[in-house]
């Protein structure tokens, strides 16, 4: 899959654009990227979330605001069931350049710059902005720039939010470089539930083993072996929704032992995959 850029171009009128997908693979970009600011709201379901270095999947609907320039999957890539997502589109200086400088904007300006990490919100905050941007495309112009801002000043001040950027770090795009480590991605969703020979993957991208576990780091923050580990741990969340035990989960997504799964899923998850189990019938 190539990262793409994508041309964002506001309806005239206005000065972000707003989009309203109802069905599945509705947008043409999948991997892509663009200079301007995302916010994306999906009310309900369940998905895959990339962003950026990011590998994940959500839950329950989704809510991110997304920096610019940072490379993002469609959030209606592969699926085919019912798809409902609000997509809002803009430039940091939307209304100006002046006009973010505004005193009672200082804690916007710092949300647009958590943004370049990328940012997921919970459940209390889907639910407060939610309903506000639902409201967006059938405003009148200048209703949907002061809903807006008010979606803007409510995910600011939020307390339920997580960087999706290991650390918070902050992902500068060179093409070249991410499409190199794209490669390494898509190997480790083909393969997550086989061994994985590090040798192999550093063939790949013509590095040697040293070299490639040097640049690996580097470009994500993490060793290959966490990155793997954590990639197999989101995978068994959405395999412990189903009825399958524990133990087969765990061979499922790659891991050799229940002991070794269920080490690593509590370092990663903070909790064992039968914790985790229990506590979404709880």
């Amino acid at each position: 899959m190539r990262l793409q850029f994508e041309k964002v171009e506001p309806e005239a009128g206005s000065s972000f654009k707003i989009v309203h997908l109802t069905a599945p693979e509705t947008c043409k970009f999948y991997w892509h990227y663009h200079p301007e600011h995302e916010i994306v709201y999906i009310p309900s379901g369940n998905g895959r979330r990339r962003i950026g270095t990011h590998l994940s999947q959500y839950e329950d609907g989704e809510l991110v605001f997304i920096g610019p320039n940072l490379p993002h999957l469609n959030f209606s890539y592969n699926k085919r069931e019912q798809h409902d997502e609000i997509v809002v589109q803009l430039r940091e200086d939307f209304m100006g350049g002046e006009f973010m400088q505004r005193p009672e904007l200082g804690s916007v300006r710092w949300l647009f710059e958590r943004s370049h990490s990328g940012l997921s919100f919970g459940a209390a905050t889907k639910q407060a902005v939610g309903p506000l941007l639902k409201q967006l495309p059938d405003l009148s112009p200048f209703d949907r720039l002061m809903t807006l801002l008010q979606v803007l000043q409510r995910l600011s001040v939020a307390t339920d939010v997580q960087s999706l950027q290991a650390d918070g770090v902050r992902f500068e795009l060179n093409i070249r470089e991410q499409e190199r480590i794209n490669r390494v991605y898509q190997y480790v969703e083909r393969h997550y539930a086989e061994p994985l020979d590090i040798r192999a993957v550093a063939d790949l991208v013509s590095l040697t083993v040293p070299a490639f576990c040097r640049y690996f780091k580097r470009m994500t923050q993490m060793t290959f072996t966490d990155f793997v580990n954590e990639y197999r741990v989101n995978q068994a969340r959405r395999l412990l929704h189903s009825s399958r035990t524990v133990a087969d989960v765990g061979f499922a997504v790659g891991f050799n032992n229940l002991s070794h799964f269920n080490k690593t899923f509590r370092s990663v998850a903070g909790q064992t995959p039968s914790a985790y189990r229990k506590a979404l019938v709880g």
